[in-house]
């Protein structure tokens, strides 16, 4: 591979809290090894159309709190076809921008893949999606943040659920991953939790429900996941709503409120350590992986593997979500 030079950034799919953090790190990491940065503003469709800024250490100096991207994300239909990602290839030839960071999710490293594929580019990219859901990594980038956003949510409808005895059913983001309802759940003390990992069966809810629940002196609170079969908190809570018409039941979906704010510390670290080591991986002659962190060490996982690899829920937190709701 011939020496890099150039290295080129860009966010894709959903927006996650820590993208900022990882883009000012590649930044510095790329100046730190004498190349120079370029960021490329709204994603892949911003690269077809060759939106593109070289970018200084300044250029990211206090961005590092800041939630969502500077550098934009966007869906493109374009780049899905093989000329749009010939398109995509000519405007990086034309910037003269020798490899590419791409920070997103499984949809984004799909892209990625198919470009080195036909177009034989220098791509490592960074796991930036709330949702948790990427083999090869402990944790995304945007995930804590996003846990911690759903459980100050839930513990200020605590306090009105205690207030006036109700039944509250809480929809957190998780489309197809329940990692951010499961979590949130235990952190919470919710009296139950419904992933779409799991075919949801209401018996264990019921139970609650005809034997612990009294509507006179008590409050209840069950997490759900958006991508739940049922059809997320309003489709679960119609079902209990007609077995139990006595019930005040209330539904609440938290929404895109989990992917703003400020990101964790914890998020502002991993996207740090996961931006320098893109640019290491780069600079090592690596391509077509996702950077990830194992049992606190970086590892490199190929695209293939992390976009058709399922990961799973953690077992352990799903038999210590068990034993803390039983009855």
């Amino acid at each position: 591979m011939a020496k890099i030079k150039r290295i080129g950034v860009l966010t894709s799919g959903g927006d996650a809290p820590g993208m900022n953090a990882a883009i000012r790190a590649v930044v510095r990491a790329a100046i730190h090894y004498g190349c120079e940065a370029y960021g490329v503003y709204g994603g892949y469709q911003g690269l077809i159309n060759g939106e593109i800024k070289k970018l200084k250490s300044k250029d990211v100096s206090n961005i590092i709190q800041r939630g969502g991207t500077i550098l934009k994300s966007a869906r493109s239909t374009e780049f899905r076809t093989p000329e749009g990602r010939t398109r995509a290839a000519q405007v990086l030839a034309e910037h003269n921008i020798d490899a590419l960071v791409v920070i997103g999710g499984d949809g984004s490293f799909t892209g990625a893949r198919l470009l080195i594929q036909e177009h034989n580019i220098p791509i490592v990219g960074i796991p930036g999606t709330i949702d948790n859901d990427l083999f090869g990594t402990d944790s995304t980038i945007g995930y804590d943040t996003a846990v911690n956003t759903a459980v100050e949510a839930v513990d200020k409808i605590k306090d009105t659920a205690s207030a006036h005895n109700r039944l509250f059913f809480i929809e957190v983001m998780g489309r197809d991953a329940g990692f951010i309802a499961l979590r949130t759940a235990i952190a919470t003390g919710a009296e139950a939790v419904l992933v779409p990992e799991i075919e949801t069966d209401l018996t264990d809810l019921e139970r609650f429900i005809e034997k612990d629940y009294d509507p006179t002196r008590s409050s209840g609170i069950v997490i759900v996941a958006e991508g739940e079969k049922e059809g997320g908190a309003y489709g679960v809570a119609k079902k209990v709503s007609e077995a139990h018409p006595e019930y005040d039941i209330r539904v609440s979906v938290l929404g895109h409120m989990q992917r703003g704010g400020s990101p964790s510390a914890f998020d502002r670290v991993l996207a740090s350590q996961l931006g320098v080591a893109a640019v290491d991986a780069l600079m090592d002659d690596q391509k077509s992986i996702m950077v990830g962190i194992v049992n606190k060490v970086i590892v490199h996982t190929p695209f293939n593997k992390t976009i058709k690899t399922s990961k799973g829920l953690n077992p352990e937190l799903l038999k210590l979500v068990r034993v803390l709701t039983s009855r």
